[in-house]
């Protein structure tokens, strides 16, 4: 993954208010995390950070222009609004060159299972410890002929070079099962059931 680099403005009025004035004027209020640090309050221009995520993804490692000087630091959450689509929100948290970080990474199923089957994806993302700046962008899953019964879990994928499971490994992460075919009955099917029906109700009683 790329290392991108972005310089922030510090944030001084907080509060829903504060926020909504921010992305009036086109910048998304953050907050930037450290581990021996006290939280930075930070913006970013809206657009630019838009299509850092657009284009490297939510785990996007970035190296900040601040005061004191460089910072890396890995988007670790991005709350997008529900409706409206746009970024309401940003925690950052600081990284070091080198350093093992727990993120999780979107899960891509690719080929086609075998006929008459139907895939489950259980879960969107597996968490796995990587490299700060090696961080994949996803993780490729075949389902290639895959027949009914079949199971992957997390501890049997194969991750990319560098990085590590971080998750439970017995978690399922694909099912695939027998598709079942449901018959819809037709006007026709439903005209013959209601004169089955009739030529029932009319039939004579047996005389004893």
């Amino acid at each position: 993954m790329s290392e991108i680099r972005i310089k922030p403005e510090a944030r001084t009025d907080f509060g829903k208010g504060a926020s909504r004035r921010d992305r009036r004027a086109g910048r998304i209020p953050a907050v930037l995390y450290g581990r021996d640090a006290e939280p930075q309050h930070l913006t970013f221009p809206n657009l630019e950070f838009a299509a850092i995520i657009r284009n490297n993804g939510v785990n996007a490692v970035l190296t900040l222009d601040l005061p004191e000087g460089e910072q890396l630091a890995l988007t670790k959450v991005v709350t997008i609004h529900p409706i409206r689509n746009y970024i309401e929100h940003v925690d950052l948290i600081t990284v070091k060159r080198g350093e093992k970080v727990s993120v999780e990474v979107p899960v891509v199923l690719t080929g086609e299972s075998a006929p008459q089957t139907l895939v489950y994806q259980d879960v969107d993302t597996i968490l796995v410890q990587a490299d700060a700046l090696k961080i994949p962008e996803e993780i490729e899953i075949s389902i290639e002929d895959l027949e009914a019964g079949s199971q992957i879990l997390a501890g049997e994928v194969a991750l990319p070079d560098g990085a590590e499971l971080d998750a439970d490994p017995e978690m399922l992460v694909v099912n695939v099962v027998e598709q079942v075919e449901i018959v819809e009955e037709t006007d026709e099917d439903e005209a013959e059931d209601v004169e089955t029906a009739e030529a029932g109700e009319e039939a004579p009683a047996d005389e004893e």
